[in-house]
């Protein structure tokens, strides 16, 4: 009796044990997701500032980006059309969808990010919002992260 009763206590002990290690293991964020929501966090920054400059930086001059609805365009379009869009003055601001970021490596070249975002601006005192789909190839240089491919899509 005493040797099941031992055996039960074990048992709940080794499965406790391994669901912390579990738990801990699925907390920790390797160095590529902290850059990667860092380099976003920066980028996204300076999207709902409408800091053309900031963003310009942060491209690859070799960007393809895909839209669902606008089709494809290239670096120098992009900035022509996110200019337009900030002199429209639209108070777009843009968040991150909590836990809908994945990001995975690329050997030798960067990282992939796939994930959900709002995008919300206010038209005639209503909040107007619209949550899409998105992936961004990031490129690492030398120098820094910069956005090489975006799949924007869901609008």
């Amino acid at each position: 009796m005493k040797s099941k009763m031992k055996n039960k206590i074990q048992s709940m002990l080794f499965m406790l044990f391994s669901f912390s290690l579990l738990t801990a293991y699925a907390s920790t964020k390797s160095e590529l997701e902290r850059e990667i929501e860092h380099v976003d966090n920066v980028f996204f920054e300076a999207f709902n500032e409408c800091d053309v400059e900031t963003m310009s930086t942060m491209f690859s001059e070799e960007l393809e980006f895909y839209h669902d609805t606008a089709g494809l365009g290239d670096y120098q379009s992009n900035m022509k059309a996110t200019k337009a869009l900030c002199e429209r003055k639209l108070g777009l601001v843009r968040t991150l969808v909590p836990g809908s970021m994945e990001i995975y490596p690329i050997k030798d070249f960067g990282a992939v990010q796939k994930g959900e975002h709002k995008f919300c601006h206010t038209i005639d005192n209503k909040e107007d919002c619209g949550v899409f789909g998105f992936m961004h190839i990031w490129k690492q240089t030398e120098k820094s992260w910069v956005i090489h491919r975006v799949v924007s899509y869901g609008h």
